[in-house]
């Protein structure tokens, strides 16, 4: 959850809770599995929408659909666009749904039950629980069950057919590393030079628009166009503070956040490199996609570092580095936290009040962390004690970061907000470690992969909207929704 360039291991399951919370991101698909003949027998199937391949969509389905966004409080387009942009993602899903199956691609029943129990457990629920909150969001667990295992199916489908289409050579990767060795200057710092040659800091500023990474094709194609709508807003005669707060005004799941001024080494990796050519006032060329969901970036500002500011660590002379890939000291910090996550009924203030609760107790050792961790954290984690394990510069979200690297060993911090929601953190220990060369290939790959996987995934799409037989009936009912 809080890493920023790295797979996030405890997100696997986390859009079933969103699921739970909001009744559903993917609505029920009634249609049947009788296979359509001819056209003619499909035009007397009251209310089809669209024949996609040997499977149909009807115009339930696009409501039903549309019934769900709206309870999420998604804002939606009105009218006939509405109809048509719901229309066209259900029949990808569809088509994608139809190529898995016939592919292999299966769940089994064995499999769905332990997904569901982890599940639970991950949300602190006994099965019990877990069944009745689904029954309550209007879902019967029956339908729930086959909606996840139609998403585990096409997720994993998905996710072997990108994964083909990456290619990333040997070359990519040392220029990577290399790239990132001489930034990171021996883990110290990533200096990148103001117009008088010494250090920088830079003044970014973010619009965030969240998706969960095991959400589905249509959420994450959903949050992607919105992110490219603010990107070309933001490229206008816009003021990109008032963008934001507009944007996360009429959408309060976007995050708006001017990060104020940091070294290159405070910020994330994918921001940097989003931003390093980026100028004073000058809006990030594309949106950055990280696990987390889609980042819109300005530069609002560029200075030379502080004259009270530290100085960046001074090495010795020494030759000019070698494109040679080679260990990189670093220093690795081994923290636990409390999560709170963002939440309906949950406000900041009612969080960072309980959060405070619990630092108190924790500074006036009347309770432990790691119990009140596994009590009451809302992570993965929590079973832990809420141990998040070694992490190195650039592993976790920035917030999260600066506030650590501010603590002693021991000390518990003030409430910390992050895209994620409110956190606790404590540090456990520190230690001085070696980056190694095959670490640092594995973490060039997995970066390369991830600034790769949209296009391919959008290339790979359009793949399969072409190659499919789709048509579309009745096209003015579909988008109006009127009966025949």
């Amino acid at each position: 959850m809080l890493r920023s360039n790295c797979p996030i291991k405890l997100m696997n399951f986390i859009f079933f809770f969103a699921a739970v919370l909001f009744a559903g991101i993917v609505s029920a698909q009634d249609a049947s599995k009788t296979t359509v003949a001819t056209d003619g027998k499909v035009r007397n199937i009251d209310g089809v929408a669209a024949v996609v391949n040997t499977g149909y969509i009807t115009r339930k389905d696009i409501d039903d659909r549309i019934a769900v966004l709206k309870k999420q409080g998604t804002k939606l387009p009105e009218g006939e666009a509405l109809r048509k942009v719901i229309l066209e993602r259900l029949i990808l899903e569809k088509i994608q749904l139809q190529n898995a199956e016939q592919e292999g691609f299966y769940v089994s029943s064995k499999e769905l039950d332990k997904i569901i129990a982890d599940t639970a457990a991950k949300n602190k629920l006994t099965f019990v629980e877990l069944k009745a909150k689904i029954e309550a969001s209007s879902t019967s667990f029956e339908k729930y069950k086959q909606q996840l295992r139609e998403e585990v199916i096409v997720s994993r489908y998905r996710e072997r057919e990108v994964d083909a289409k990456i290619k990333i050579s040997d070359a990519e990767i040392d220029n990577f590393i290399s790239e990132r060795n001489r930034a990171m200057l021996s883990g110290v710092t990533r200096p990148s030079p103001s117009a008088n040659g010494g250090p920088e800091e830079i003044d970014v500023a973010q619009i965030f628009i969240p998706v969960d990474s095991g959400a589905g094709a249509g959420a994450q194609a959903d949050a992607k166009k919105k992110a490219d709508l603010l990107l070309r807003e933001a490229k206008g005669d816009v003021d990109f503070l008032q963008l934001g707060a507009m944007a996360a005004k009429d959408n309060p799941q976007i995050k708006f956040q001017e990060l104020g001024y940091r070294p290159p080494d405070r910020l994330p990796q994918l921001f940097y490199e989003a931003v390093r050519n980026t100028g004073s006032g000058q809006v990030a060329g594309a949106v950055v996609k990280s696990p987390a969901g889609y980042h819109v970036l300005k530069v609002l500002d560029r200075r030379s570092m502080a004259a009270g500011s530290p100085p960046p660590a001074q090495a010795a002379p020494q030759e000019p580095a070698s494109t040679t890939p080679q260990n990189i000291a670093i220093t690795q910090t081994n923290a636990r936290h409390i999560l709170l996550r963002n939440r309906p009924g949950l406000s900041d203030q009612d969080a960072e009040r309980r959060l405070q609760g619990y630092r108190d107790q924790v500074r006036a050792k009347t309770a432990d962390f790691g119990d009140l961790a596994k009590k009451y954290s809302e992570d993965g984690s929590a079973s832990n004690g809420g141990n998040l394990g070694w992490m190195g510069p650039g592993d976790l979200v920035p917030e999260f970061e600066l506030a650590m690297n501010k603590l002693q060993i021991g000390e518990v911090s003030n409430p910390v907000k992050t895209e994620f929601g409110w956190h606790l953190i404590q540090v456990i220990e520190r230690r001085e470690a070696q980056l190694t060369v095959e670490k640092q290939r594995e973490f060039a790959r997995a970066a390369i992969r991830s600034r790769k996987f949209e296009q391919a995934y959008q290339d790979w799409m359009r793949e399969l909207r072409d190659t499919a037989t789709v048509k579309i009936l009745n096209v003015e009912d579909a988008a109006t929704g009127n009966s025949r």
